[in-house]
């Protein structure tokens, strides 16, 4: 029991001598300065901020999806450009092909006419060189007839 009033005197004595919470009139005033402050930082800072930070994680979105249209872009023309220097490579192939072929082909008409040239020109010779074999034969038989007439002369003269 003594135990019991001495706890009972000192409750009694804490709320005299105000404890740790008193509830009086500051406890209001203390809530009232509480949401002052809240609604002063709310709208001179938070607002602010948050608009802040709003405006640049939609600057980021619009950058991410911008970035990400010219990603698909850049790898759409990268996919064009491929295709049409693949194509153009070939086509290159086939053009050098084709030169290719086209001067084997003229390298081979001009050998054969330079073959059917120089056989013309062979022949051409031949016949110049019988031609004239015949002329000197003819002008040989000619002198040793004019030489066996003057010897033959000569011989009956004496």
């Amino acid at each position: 029991m003594y135990i019991l009033t001495l706890l009972l005197s000192a409750t009694s004595e804490v709320d005299v001598k105000g404890g740790l919470f008193d509830f009086n009139a500051t406890l209001p005033l203390m809530a009232l300065q509480f949401l002052a402050l809240t609604l002063i930082l709310n709208v001179l800072f938070y607002k602010p901020v948050t608009n802040i930070l709003d405006d640049r994680d939609e600057y980021i979105r619009n950058s991410l999806t911008s970035a990400s249209a010219s990603l698909v872009k850049a790898n759409e023309l990268t996919k064009t450009y491929e295709l049409e220097l693949a194509e153009s490579r070939k086509n290159a192939q086939k053009i050098i092909k084709n030169a290719q072929e086209e001067a084997q082909q003229i390298v081979s008409e001009k050998l054969k006419e330079a073959q059917k040239d120089a056989e013309k020109l062979l022949l051409d010779a031949y016949n110049e060189l019988n031609i004239q074999k015949e002329q000197a034969l003819k002008s040989l038989e000619i002198q040793v007839d004019t030489l066996s007439d003057q010897i033959k002369y000569k011989l009956l003269d004496d």
